[in-house]
Formats: C-alpha cells, sequence, structure tokens
C-alpha cells in the first residue's frame, strides 16, 4: 500500500511533464486529445492516493496501538510480579509515570514511525531515480548537503534524549508529589500540621523545573531543522540558475522536464526532512523506552521454582516452622544496599495445626518480618520456613497466597464496591457468601445502613468508613477466603474500645479451626495463645504459655509487669492512692476524675475501673484492660467526665471501690 501511494506520487510528476511537452506547448497550440486523458489521469491519482492514504493511516494506528497495548500489558504484569522489596525502595508515583506518561510518550514513535519511514523511502528511492531520469546534474546538486545533515541530525537526536530523559524523570517527581499530598492521608496531614502552602511551593517548583525541560527539549535541534527547511527553500531557485545556465550552453532541459524536476524535488526534499526528524524523536524516544525496559529488565527476587509444588487450601493442615531463620533487609530486584543489621538472627520456632500463636517483643524485635516470611513477601537469607514440611519456596505462590490469609494493622481497601473488596481474595463467592461472611464480622448491618448496601461505594482507601469498619471488612474478606493459616498483625491496636470488642469477636470466629499467627503489643490479647514466642533484637529469646512465661520471669514476665504493674498498680480509692500490697501512699488528690468508673470507662484505658475512677489507675486488668482502651463507658466512664449532682447519701450505699476489681487485685488490696 504504501509502496502504491509512492510509485503514483512519481507517476504523477512523469505526466505532468508529458502535460507540458506533449499537450499544452505544442506547435499548434494544445493538442487537447493528447490533454484530456492526462488531465483525467492527475485527478484520479490524487483521489486514489486519498483513499489509500486514509485505509494505510487506519491499519498503522490499529498495529501501533496493540504493539503499545501489549507494552502497557507486559510492563504492568511485570510490576506485579516484583518482590515487595521493589516498591519499599521505589516511590509509587515513580512507578505510576513510568506506566503511563512514558509508554504514552513512546506512542507516536510506535504508531507512525515505522510507516513514517517505509513510506518516506520508497517515496525518497523512487524520487531519486526519476531525478536522475530526468537530470543527473541536477539530482547531485539536489542531494550533495544531505550527508551533512544526516550527521547533524544524529547530534541532535543525542542532545533531545537526554533532555527527553531529564523531563520525564521530573514528570515522575511531579506524579509522586501530586500522589502523596493529595490523597486522603496526604491532604489530612497537610491540614493538620498547616503545610498546606510547603506543598503547594514544593509543587511549583517541581512544576517550575518541568517547563524549563520541556522548553529546552523543544528547541534542541530547532536552528538545525530551520537550515535544512532555509536550504530546502532554496533548491528550487538553485535548480532553475542551474537550468538556465546548462539551457545557455546546450538547451537540453525543456519546460516539461524542468517542472517535473522541480515537482519531485519538492517531493524528495519533504522526505528527507521528514527522515531527519524521525532519526531524531526515535533519539529522543530512546530515552522512555530505557526508562520503561528498565523495569522491564529487573528480574524478579520471589518467583516459582521449576516444578513447584501446588496445593489447593483443603490440602493444608496448617503446620508452620521457621528452622534457624536469618534475614536483613535489603538487595530485591535493584539490589540496593542491605540493612546493616540483621532483622532476625537463627530464629526457630514451630507451630501445629491449629495453634493460635503469638508473637510478643518491643519494636524492631523481628515480630512483622516473621509475617513477611510465612507468605513469602520476601526469601529468608539462611535457613528455611515451612508449610507442612514444605519449604515455602518449593510451593507455588497460588499455593502460598490460598493458604495465608493476613490481617493487617491498617486495612487496605480498593475503590470499588463493597462487595468487590470482599469478593477479592475469592471473585467466584455468591452473594449468599459474601453476606454470610460480613455476619460473621458483624458488618453486615453497617453495610446495609446506605441505601446501595452491597454496592455503596467505598471511597478512596475505604475512607467512607470508620477504622473499626474497614478493619472488619478485611476480617470479612479473609473469612470469605477462608485461608487455613492466619496471620494478624496488631489488627486491633488503632481501634477504640468498642470497634475493639466487636473486632475481637470476629476474630474469635476467625481463628477458629485454623493455625493463627498473632501479632500483638497488647499482652491482654493474647493471653490464651496455646504458645507465645517473646522475640528481642531480632532472636526468639523465650517461647512458652502465658503462664510458663510469667513463671520463668524473663522478657515475656518483663513486658507484662510493664503493662501490668506486676501488681504494683496504684488505685485512687476513698482511702487514698493504695498499691496492690495494700499500703496507702498518700491520700487521693483527684476522687473520680471520671466519675464512677473512672476517666477511661468501665474496661477503659488503665484497667477495669479506668485512669483515675473508683477502680484506680491500674484496676485489675492492668494498662490494658479487659477490653481495651476506651470501654464500655467511653471516656468519662458510665457517668461521663463531668458527673451530675451527688446523689443523696441516704438513698445510695457508697460504693465499694475494691469489691468491683478482680481477685487477685482485690485480695491484695484486702490484705
Amino acid at each position: 500500500m504504501i509502496l502504491t501511494t509512492s510509485v503514483l506520487s512519481v507517476i504523477s510528476a512523469l505526466l505532468v511533464r508529458r502535460v507540458f511537452d506533449d499537450a499544452l506547448f505544442v506547435r499548434g497550440g494544445p493538442d487537447l486529445v493528447a490533454l484530456y486523458p492526462l488531465v483525467a489521469a492527475l485527478i484520479a491519482i490524487p483521489i486514489a492516493n486519498g483513499v489509500l492514504n486514509v485505509a494505510q493511516t487506519y491499519l498503522t494506528e490499529v498495529v501501533g496501538n496493540r504493539v503499545l497495548q501489549d507494552l502497557r500489558d507486559r510492563l504492568f504484569a511485570h510490576l506485579e510480579r516484583l518482590s515487595l522489596a521493589f516498591y519499599t525502595e521505589t516511590r509509587s508515583g515513580e512507578v505510576q509515570s513510568r506506566l503511563a506518561n512514558d509508554v504514552g510518550g513512546v506512542q507516536t514513535t510506535i504508531t507512525s514511525t515505522a510507516s513514517s519511514v517505509v513510506s518516506n523511502l520508497v517515496t525518497l528511492v523512487s524520487s531519486v531515480v526519476a531525478m536522475l531520469l530526468l537530470s543527473p546534474l541536477l539530482t547531485v546538486i539536489s542531494l550533495a548537503v544531505t550527508p551533512v545533515f544526516v550527521v547533524i541530525s544524529r547530534r541532535v537526536g543525542a542532545s533531545r534524549r537526554v533532555a527527553r530523559r531529564e523531563a520525564q524523570a521530573s514528570l515522575a517527581t511531579m506524579g509522586s508529589i501530586t500522589q502523596e499530598t493529595l490523597s486522603v492521608s496526604g491532604i489530612l496531614l497537610a491540614k493538620v500540621f498547616g503545610r498546606q502552602q510547603h506543598e503547594v511551593r514544593r509543587y511549583e517548583a517541581e512544576n517550575a523545573r518541568q517547563a524549563d525541560l520541556q522548553v529546552r527539549q523543544a528547541m534542541v535541534g530547532r536552528g538545525f531543522f530551520a537550515i535544512t527547511q532555509a536550504f530546502f527553500g532554496i533548491s528550487p531557485a538553485l535548480v532553475y540558475l542551474v537550468a538556465g545556465l546548462q539551457g545557455d550552453r546546450s538547451g537540453a532541459l525543456s519546460a516539461g522536464t524542468l517542472v517535473a524536476f522541480t515537482t519531485l524535488q519538492t517531493r524528495l526534499l519533504m522526505p528527507i526532512n521528514q527522515l531527519l526528524q524521525v532519526s531524531v524523536d526515535v533519539q529522543s524516544s530512546l530515552a522512555l523506552f530505557g526508562r520503561i525496559f528498565e523495569l522491564i529488565d529487573l528480574r524478579p527476587a520471589i518467583t516459582d521454582r521449576p516444578g513447584a509444588l501446588t496445593l489447593s487450601a483443603a490440602e493444608i493442615r496448617g503446620e508452620v516452622q521457621l528452622r534457624e531463620v536469618g534475614f536483613r533487609y535489603g538487595g530485591g530486584e535493584r539490589s540496593g544496599a542491605r540493612a546493616p543489621e540483621a532483622a532476625l538472627r537463627d530464629v526457630s520456632m514451630a507451630i501445629g495445626p491449629g495453634q493460635l500463636a503469638a508473637l510478643v517483643g518491643p519494636s524492631g524485635a523481628g515480630k512483622t518480618t516473621i509475617s513477611y516470611l510465612v507468605p513469602r513477601l520476601y526469601d529468608v537469607d539462611a535457613g528455611a520456613v515451612l508449610i507442612d514440611g514444605h519449604d515455602v519456596r518449593d510451593l507455588a505462590a497460588s499455593t502460598i497466597a490460598g493458604a495465608v490469609g493476613v490481617v493487617t494493622q491498617e486495612s487496605y481497601l480498593f475503590g470499588g464496591t463493597v462487595a468487590d473488596n470482599l469478593r477479592y481474595g475469592r471473585p467466584e463467592a455468591t452473594d449468599d457468601e459474601v453476606v454470610a461472611a460480613a455476619r460473621a464480622a458483624f458488618i453486615h448491618d453497617r453495610i446495609m445502613a446506605p441505601d446501595d448496601g452491597y454496592q455503596t461505594l467505598v471511597g478512596e482507601r475505604g475512607y467512607r468508613f470508620s477504622g473499626g469498619e474497614r478493619q472488619r471488612l478485611a476480617i470479612a474478606r479473609v473469612i470469605l477466603e477462608d485461608p487455613p493459616i492466619l496471620i494478624l498483625d496488631e489488627a486491633t491496636s488503632a481501634l477504640d474500645t468498642e470497634s475493639e470488642r466487636i473486632v475481637q469477636r470476629a476474630l474469635e470466629d476467625l481463628i477458629r479451626r485454623r493455625t493463627t499467627i498473632a501479632i500483638a503489643h497488647r499482652l491482654s490479647t493474647i493471653r490464651r495463645a496455646d504458645v507465645i514466642f517473646a522475640l528481642e533484637a531480632g532472636r526468639v529469646v523465650e517461647h512458652g504459655t502465658h503462664d510458663e512465661l510469667l513463671a520463668h520471669g524473663g522478657l515475656y514476665a518483663r513486658l507484662y509487669d510493664e503493662q501490668f504493674g506486676d501488681g504494683a498498680i496504684e488505685a485512687h480509692c476513698a482511702d487514698g492512692v493504695i498499691l496492690a500490697s495494700g499500703r496507702c501512699c498518700k491520700p487521693s488528690m483527684r476522687p473520680g476524675r471520671g466519675g464512677y468508673d473512672g476517666y477511661d470507662g468501665y474496661d477503659g484505658y488503665d484497667g477495669r475501673h479506668g485512669r483515675g475512677g473508683a477502680g484506680g489507675r491500674g484496676g485489675a486488668g492492668g494498662r490494658d484492660g479487659a477490653g481495651g482502651r476506651d470501654g464500655a463507658g467511653g471516656r468519662g466512664g458510665r457517668r461521663g467526665l463531668a458527673p451530675g449532682p451527688a446523689p443523696d447519701p441516704a438513698l445510695e450505699p457508697a460504693p465499694d471501690p475494691v469489691a468491683e476489681l478482680p481477685a487477685e487485685l482485690r485480695t491484695a488490696l484486702r490484705a
């Protein structure tokens, strides 16, 4: 098709010669008999070329955009296969910029370059051949400086390539700033700290840099193309001059030959100019291709081994083992610098099927790292992680995904409907199964409160729901998936007491009949664990049941004492500040700050009777109490932060501040 249009264009130029020499300028005046068919041919050729150009453009766009579609698909699929380590080292805005801006930037090159090069080459060759047939001398003059232009265009293309790469890097930085600051979390952070103007200035600075780079990129080589266009404009005049001089000597050039030659020359200079432009554009696009293939060429750090074992979730019993595991953050696909300190050192633990195992320890001890290694988000540096006796590196990724469910402290929801989010791990689930999972997570009534029910849009990152509601949605999602192994990473630490109680009820149903690994700083939530592993500085320093570890007097006992006071909890009672030993240290200076049950309510922040109520600072349960941070009575206790008028003593007996405390503290106080 390209060849046909190019040949027709050359034929059109040659027909012009025939019109002048054989039809118009002949003895006796114009020869109309010869002119009619020539004019008809000159009319038909542009029409045919127009139709062919439409078809050519359609085919070019289809092929080019299919190539672009395949490139996007490959890049996105490859990004999905990269490990978590890659995303912890790379700004998400940078990744999105390469997927959107860089791929979009090469669209013109992919869709039109090939056809443009072929079309222009065919036109160039055919025109040169026709021009040589008409006048070899004029052809040499017309093409004399073309090699110089080719050399210069290569240098211009290299300069534009550098400018294009810098401009795209700046665009990626702008994308990162936009994503970070215009997300719900970013806007909230900027507003509460009053940093909106700082973020505006940061964006304006990068935007100004982007504008300068775009101007620089646009101006690179403009002088060169101005010179080439000037030469192409001057060339016909030179041809006329040479033709005149040659005509004076020999009269070899006829008027028809001269007109045909200048027509071909115009057709020749256009493809030369376009080919030079394409050369510059291609070199510029190489910067974008380099950024794209920089990601595609990354080798995923976590991949299935040849012959990886595939098991269904029903075949997984739920046994989890760590054998002398060592791990250090860093590395990944980009082979970044490794962390100076190991996150885990020679860690071994065994969790039987159906057991509830708890991981406790100070921050940075390695608890969350273990939660990354079991579902193979990272690979160990030493030792092995096993599920049912199989090294996770020998299991297919699909097997691990179906075997291990995770509920994190910050549950992530996509911006679709509630039903879409719940079905994320099991798209084929029926509506009844979705509702059953939501009921099990105690979130069904909240979902049905809006008019759209399960078709309600959750909003950006699920911000239409509260933290506790998002957590219950995440639990419902895991319930629906029904994995045999469950990891709970501080699943309730960020919730208020009421939300925590509801989530705890949902978790109790969730952890039944499955192996559960619970990470918690609140020791009150893991006292019933079958086995507790205490970690410190990346090592397991002790393990056992709650009672065994308290009796051992090690790290767990120390952490427990820090939270629950080892019984030496002060209680602000009517008689003063009483310790668990029964000793009265001083008169109470804050009687009943929060009403009868204290500052934080019935099961509040500091135990059964809250921070400052009748039960005192520590209460029976210590810092976290049985029910969590705020308790049933809320922050102000049953009677609130500002209690009403005092009841008539004659009508209401004075409450015993010790009577409602747990037995062990009540015994100590009454002693």
